[in-house]
């Protein structure tokens, strides 16, 4: 019987055997995907592979994909991009239209190929109830092994944020890897509210409550941890939406802890760092979003009617039931503004929901707004088309975003670049890139619980008519300036990621 030491070795060779098995096959489906597209044996291309198995959400991340995609077609047309979708129930041509639908983005077909993958629930919540951070983390490298199974492209961008694809890309594609980020998948501040057993969205009651289970979550965290920045390090270039979220990638990409340095220095742990490649970069580097202020910043600044605006997924993260209640807050102290009539306000909640769970959750706001008699003056649009989305910004006065430590907060810019006076939370990429002073001015509005929210609502809706105007064309005149297409596609182009496709052959 083989003794278990020689188990390394012959496990490490199979593997070797299958990743070299796997890359001499990929030839002839890369061939079968250029021939699909029209191209023959002659044309020199190289194809990028972006790893998104939402793509067809809507969101503010697939507009930097599809952004993205966009700018390579205009410059770079002997690139191919391929997207690795798990959107199985859509076609390509479904896609494309829903895209230009969306965000008024143009994409041609002829350079752009999707890789559907069938088994994208394994990266759903739904399907990992407990340890959700690790099971998500274990579907996402079972996503990568079938995305390579399917193709190999010349250089891999994960723009969806499941940094341990890396692992398994790495090895069976042998290949260079960036992503863009959009926020950690842990971080720093995860583990502070374990280690203070406070309660949030990320650390429920029953663990918060409990000393034992808090510790045993804590040291979850903490191999997590190890093992994210782990990831991060296998890529060749990384880029990330704001300060907030590069001050925390950047800590995990310098992350140590020494127990757990210790434990990895013994066989077979010692094995794992091998495979972590000496280019592994130091930093991240800040490339704001795309934020389509051309088209909104055309629309005019005036006769705005009384709405309170949300525009965000219905996701858990966003924190929607605290519109809902900061808005219950602003009508019982200022009663006037639930009278039909000159001081009427109304709240809109315009947002995309991708599956059953994201659909539960606005069945639950409306339950919560009808709980709270807020029924009359709650309006919800899901699924909204672009022309839809632009209508409520031309009409909306204030943009309200109660999502704490938001990573960017692409939906604030718009309300800006609209002419919507933004009222967000006092944290992350709202509070240190987008609502910032203009000229010395104010541009918005920052609140961290229900009664500051009521508060910086109220402010805004008791602005007079030359401070109101002057505040709409400072946030307008900043987030053009700084948050435009081509200034996301001047950075983009600043993370070098040309320099790491291979010559065309």
């Amino acid at each position: 019987m083989l003794q278990p030491f020689l188990l390394l070795p012959l496990g490490w060779a199979v593997l070797h055997f299958y990743s070299r098995r796997l890359r001499a096959a990929n030839r002839t489906r890369r061939a079968a995907l250029l021939a699909d597209l029209g191209y023959s044996d002659g044309d020199k291309k190289r194809v990028v592979g972006f790893f998104h198995p939402y793509c067809n959400a809507g969101g503010g991340g697939e507009r930097v994909l599809w952004t993205a995609i966009a700018a390579m077609q205009r410059t770079d047309p002997d690139i191919v991009s391929a997207v690795y979708s798990g959107d199985v129930d859509v076609t390509k041509e479904q896609i494309i239209s829903k895209v230009k639908a969306r965000f008024d983005i143009t994409l041609e077909s002829t350079s752009l190929h999707f890789v559907f993958l069938q088994s994208r629930h394994l990266v759903e919540d739904s399907s990992w109830r407990r340890f959700t951070l690790l099971g998500q983390s274990l579907g996402s490298m079972y996503l990568a092994w079938e995305a390579m199974t399917k193709l190999i492209p010349d250089l891999f961008i994960d723009t969806m944020g499941y940094a341990f694809t890396f692992h398994v890309v790495s090895f069976l594609g042998r290949i260079p890897i960036g992503a863009y980020v959009h926020y950690p998948t842990i971080s720093t501040d995860m583990l502070a509210r374990v280690r203070s057993r406070k309660s949030w969205h990320t650390n429920n009651n029953n663990i918060s409550t409990s000393l034992v289970l808090s510790q045993g979550k804590l040291l979850y965290y903490r191999l997590f941890m190890y093992y994210y920045s782990l990831s991060l390090r296998t890529s060749s270039f990384l880029m990330v939406n704001s300060s907030w979220t590069k001050n925390h990638i950047d800590s995990i990409l310098q992350h140590s802890d020494l127990a757990l340095d210790v434990i990895h220095m013994l066989p077979p742990l010692f094995l794992i760092k091998l495979f972590i490649p000496s280019r592994a970069p130091r930093h991240a580097r800040i490339v704001y979003p795309p934020c389509d202020t051309r088209e909104m910043g055309k629309l005019p600044l005036t006769n705005r009617e009384r709405v309170i605006l949300s525009v965000a997924q219905f996701r858990p993260e966003k924190d929607h039931p605290a519109q809902l209640r900061a808005f219950h807050r602003l009508l019982e102290l200022h009663p006037e503004y639930a009278r039909k009539g000159d001081q009427y306000v109304k709240l809109v909640l315009v947002g995309g929901s991708r599956n059953s769970d994201d659909a539960q959750r606005v069945d639950d706001l409306r339950k919560l707004a009808k709980e709270l008699d807020l029924e009359p003056h709650v309006e919800f649009v899901v699924n909204a088309s672009y022309s839809v989305v632009l209508e409520w910004l031309s009409r909306a006065s204030i943009g309200l975003s109660t999502m704490v430590d938001e990573h960017f907060g692409i939906n604030i810019v718009e309300f800006m670049a609209a002419g919507v006076i933004p009222v967000a939370h006092a944290s992350g990429g709202p509070l240190k890139d987008i609502i910032v002073p203009f000229k010395g001015e104010r541009t918005g509005y920052h609140a961290a619980t229900r009664d500051e929210f009521a508060d910086a609502l109220q402010a805004v809706l008791s602005l007079s008519t030359e401070e109101e105007m002057g505040m709409r064309w400072r946030a307008r005149a900043w987030a053009v300036q700084q948050f435009s297409e081509e200034e996301f596609e001047r950075g983009w182009n600043r993370s070098q990621w040309r320099s790491f496709l291979p010559l065309p052959l």
